[in-house]
């Protein structure tokens, strides 16, 4: 993809030398105009693949299609239902809110008719910023998010900390939906709209006045969390051994922040915005993770492990590339954050390294990104799901995919670590965690310095699990 007044995609790819001849030839220097493939009328601004090129009207059109059409296709959002949608302030986040804006602001039949929230999470703690940048970014953030009229809440990363362990438990089913189909949930929406437009409410698509909330959805007084706090957050981060348990980490307190906001204000759909670029990373990092068994659940369009909360990547199909053009072209404002901060340099997390691995085979096979992509949607749905908590992962909350006892087997030196209460040793654990997570926890340091949440949750699996093996063997006994 380039922009067609800078070269066109003929030169950019090397059409009619090779891979070397666009080495030798960058698209800088061919000026030759091309008319847009799609009006005919306008020069091509944009070249989105070779002998694609759009204007900008076209693009933006096409860009807002594809929004359109992959919520269209799957049918997961009812109308009238709550939406959170997750911003970090990134380009992917940013286009997500200005397609959900433009799609609710349309006059027409096909206009979006989801009632959107909006979360963001400050992870500047963790990130190197000191506590002024952190007060800059979340200035700028609240201000992007007051301009859109939709209900917002921000929080901090520290907030985690203080999650109730209910958090790490599977909520009861699809309990949110207003329907059991999408057609009954368009009749019934249909059916609310003409009553409420009989009754002289108007339109019903406000989401009323914008608020700052915490995670439990009560009013955040002070911007940043008390320093104690931030401290406690950072001892957690410098316990981890490695950067690839410390990105893990991160990811684990973000996600569970947002579902509990969602679970505690209303929302039973969540938005992310993970781009096509990212989706194909995630699905190479979670292999070499050992999530294979994971993979639909945690790059497929619906994510719907928690039972109460389903998420939806709405923007999977987007080269990051086509999501850097867009916002360039239109103006979508973004609040970038510095990636997470490491002491080790010289060894970089395996997040890192397979997105550069990515990025840098994409540089010289532009279909790079784009293949992975399309094998991941091969994969089948979801493992066959758990029939209790007991059979989820403490974490990650998929179905366990591994015995507890033969890992212990494997490795006796997880009961020979045990220091303190039993509860909260290693080996305790163990039994709780799938393959991967088992993998990450070994690297997360002492379990004493894990969250309290995470902990509490814990011993009442354990407990769960040690009173039900007393049962079967008192029940044993009087057979």
């Amino acid at each position: 993809m380039c922009e067609a007044n800078g070269g066109c995609g003929e030169c950019a790819a090397g059409v009619g030398g090779g891979l070397g001849a666009a080495r030798r030839r960058p698209a800088a220097v061919c000026r030759q105009p091309r008319p847009c493939v799609k009006c005919g009328e306008s020069a091509a601004a944009v070249v989105i693949r070779i002998g694609d090129g759009f204007c900008r009207a076209c693009f933006r059109e096409y860009f807002v299609h594809k929004f359109r059409a992959m919520l269209g296709k799957n049918r997961v959002i009812f109308p009238g239902e709550k939406v959170l949608l997750a911003l970090s302030g990134g380009p992917a986040s940013s286009a997500m809110l200005r397609q959900v804006q433009e799609g609710l602001s349309r006059e027409t039949a096909k206009r979006l008719r989801f009632v959107p929230g909006l979360v963001h999470i400050d992870e500047g703690a963790v990130r190197g910023q000191s506590p002024a940048q952190r007060e800059q970014n979340l200035a700028r953030m609240e201000a992007l998010l007051q301009e859109t009229g939709f209900p917002y809440y921000l929080a901090s990363l520290e907030q985690a900390l203080e999650l109730p362990g209910s958090v790490l438990r599977r909520g009861p089913g699809a309990a949110g939906e207003p329907c059991s189909s999408y057609k009954e949930a368009v009749e019934g929406f249909i059916q609310q709209q003409r009553q409420e437009a009989a009754d002289g409410d108007g339109d019903t698509s406000s989401a009323g006045p914008s608020t700052q909330h915490g995670p439990g959805g009560h009013p955040a007084a002070p911007r940043l969390p008390p320093a104690a706090l931030t401290a406690e957050l950072l001892r957690l981060f410098e316990a981890a051994e490695t950067p690839t348990a410390k990105e893990e980490l991160l990811q684990m307190l973000r996600g569970h922040l947002i579902l509990h906001t969602a679970r505690a204000r209303g929302y039973p759909k969540v938005m992310t915005g993970e781009s096509c670029t990212r989706v194909a990373v995630k699905l190479l990092t979670n292999l070499a993770l050992g999530r294979g068994a994971f993979l639909a659940v945690d790059t497929g369009f619906v994510d719907s492990r928690h039972g109460d909360v389903t998420l939806v990547r709405p923007m999977r199909e987007y080269m990051a590339k086509e999501i850097a053009f867009y916002n360039h072209f239109f103006g979508v404002p973004t609040v970038i954050t510095p990636p997470l901060s490491t002491k080790r340099q010289e060894k970089t997390s395996i997040h890192r390294l397979m997105e550069s691995f990515l990025l840098g085979l994409q540089a010289d096979f532009p279909s790079t990104i784009s293949t992975v992509y399309r094998t991941g949607e091969k994969l089948s749905a979801a493992p066959a799901e758990a029939s209790s908590e007991l059979q989820r992962c403490l974490l990650c909350l998929c179905a366990l995919d591994i015995d507890g006892e033969e890992e212990l087997a494997l490795e006796p030196t997880l009961v020979t670590e045990e220091t303190g209460d039993g509860a909260d040793s290693r080996a305790a654990f163990i039994p709780l965690l799938c393959y991967s997570c088992r993998l990450t926890f070994k690297e997360m340091g002492p379990p004493a310095t894990l969250p309290p949440y995470v902990r509490a949750e814990a011993r009442h699996r354990s407990c769960r699990a040690r009173m039900k093996e007393q049962i079967q063997e008192f029940l044993l006994e009087d057979d």
